[in-house]
């Protein structure tokens, strides 16, 4: 006998109906579950008797949910999720999730990609699926496990952890302009959208300016940093993106100035309900390599 104060309809009921929304089919959703389409069904009238409101349009061979239906349908989804990461929390079971993480694609190339065999030396079972949105990250970002942004701290929720308090400062490689580099002479780089710019640097180092309006832009630094390592000129870079390429030589700092910059690098984690030991293991080796990359700059 169901209670009809506890206000909990049974989970195959609500399995049922989720599997049926997904499919928009009786017969599929019975599939799915290893259950009969007559028993699918009942179990659908049965939440929408509990309900006291139909879910279902039922056309010949396919359902259509009801304004009811739609707006039910996210609530039980979302109530799956979190048991389901809750059962993953408390068994301990790594294996089976591929986490997603959202970060833009300089961040990607230059910091994170560098040091993924240390991340799986550690944890061999972890799968990643790196997503660097160009289009509406906003939207992509829900569907991540977690977010790494740049952007200035006004921009920021007060749940985002910076990781980073870079410098910005021009790069070139060690042979551009045989070496000897003059600023009037060069082809400049920026990333368009931030204060690093060359204008600001300038400014800040008490050198005149005379090429505004002649700096090339680049929607993102992969392209600016990319063109500097390949001799097209010098690029505007901070610390986090071209730490490892200055070690390695590959890019020299033509000037000793640096300019603190207002953006960083902000961790987006999981809420602690969404908590899994792979998304865990991930964020600990990545708090662990931006405090060990802040530290060897000090």
């Amino acid at each position: 006998m169901i209670d009809p104060t506890s206000g909990l309809p049974p989970l195959t009921w609500l399995r049922a109906f989720e599997e049926s929304a997904r499919h928009l089919n009786f017969t599929r959703a019975a599939n799915e579950l290893g259950l009969t389409q007559s028993a699918v069904s009942q179990h659908v009238r049965n939440l929408e008797s509990f309900l006291g409101r139909d879910l279902f349009i039922r056309k010949t061979r396919v359902l259509e949910l009801t304004e009811d239906g739609a707006n039910y349908l996210p609530s039980i989804r979302e109530a799956f999720a979190l048991i389901a990461s809750g059962t993953r929390a408390f068994t301990g079971s790594p294996t089976g999730e591929i986490v997603r993480v959202q970060c833009n694609m300089a961040f990607s190339v230059f910091w994170l990609t560098p040091r993924l065999h240390r991340l799986y030396a550690r944890h061999p079972w972890l799968v990643l699926d790196i997503v660097t949105p160009i289009w509406d990250p906003e939207r992509q970002a829900s569907q991540a496990a977690l977010e790494i942004r740049f952007g200035r701290p006004e921009e920021m929720p007060e749940s985002a952890e910076r990781l980073s308090c870079d410098n910005f400062f021009p790069v070139c490689s060690p042979g551009y302009q045989g070496g000897s580099v003059d600023l009037d002479k060069a082809i400049l780089f920026d990333c368009a959208g931030t204060t690093g710019t060359w204008d600001i640097w300038c400014k800040a180092s008490g050198i005149p300016f005379s090429k505004a309006g002649n700096v090339n832009l680049a929607s993102t630094y992969v392209i600016s940093i990319t063109a500097a390592l390949n001799d097209a000129g010098m690029a505007m870079a901070h610390d986090t993106l071209v730490s490892d390429l200055l070690a390695k030589r590959q890019l020299v700092k033509p000037f000793e100035m640096s300019v603190r910059q207002l953006e960083g690098y902000y961790l987006f984690p999981p809420s602690p309900h969404a908590m899994t030991p792979a998304r865990n293991a991930f964020l600990n080796w990545l708090r662990e390599e931006t405090e060990q990359a802040a530290t060897s700059r000090l």
